[in-house]
């Protein structure tokens, strides 16, 4: 089974279990968008993102794809999300996606 590299944020504040929570999956190539609603289910949090990266040359200019889901349905756009999100790829080291199966 594949693992996924993932933290629970919290937004608005910067103190642990305040603020708005969010889950942020920052290696999802390959999820197909079933197993990424399933996955916000299981997290059972307002929001979970997940981060798409793209090839260089496009990401460059234009940045990762990021996809949010609420535990029901995906979002074209949300607050918290866009800015956990942001703040966790801040903070992490950035890995290229490379070709992975769907699971």
């Amino acid at each position: 089974m594949r693992q996924l590299d993932y933290s629970v944020v919290d937004v608005f504040t910067e103190t642990a279990l305040k603020g708005n929570p969010l889950a942020v999956v920052v290696n999802s190539c390959g999820l197909a968008t079933e197993r990424m609603q399933a996955i916000a289910r299981e997290f059972n949090l307002s929001e979970t993102t997940f981060v798409e990266r793209r090839p260089a040359a496009v990401e460059q200019p234009e940045g990762v794809r990021v996809r949010i889901f609420t535990t029901q349905e995906e979002l074209n756009f949300a607050g918290h999300p866009t800015l956990g999100t942001a703040s966790v790829l801040n903070s992490t080291r950035r890995r290229p996606c490379r070709a992975i199966p769907s699971l």
